[in-house]
């Protein structure tokens, strides 16, 4: 279980210029706050890219992956569902809007 404390993000809404997707899509990148004893854990710090879809069902994580800050490496890591519904709570509420 990974201990997930954001600390903060950006936001963008991102822009379907041949309107082929229903709704709209928010790319977040969050800051994380990992515990060094966690083996996520990195001195180059953390990060997570979300895709926030929000369309007539409503709104859902389209997809999401673990980075290190600095390097952009990807990291092969999977949220629990709890961890993965603090992150959707936590986007859902700083839509620009």
């Amino acid at each position: 279980m990974i201990s997930l404390n954001i600390t903060g993000h950006t936001v963008e809404k991102l822009v379907d210029p041949f309107g082929l997707l229903s709704g709209d899509r928010y790319e977040f990148f969050l800051e994380l706050e990992i515990d060094e004893e966690d083996e996520l854990f990195s001195d180059k710090g953390i990060g997570m890219k979300v895709l926030l879809v929000v369309d007539e069902k409503g709104s859902r994580i389209s997809h999401y992956h673990l980075y290190e800050r600095g390097t952009e490496k990807i990291l092969d890591f999977a949220l629990e569902e709890d961890e993965e519904l603090l992150v959707f709570d936590y986007c859902k509420e700083n839509i620009d809007t």
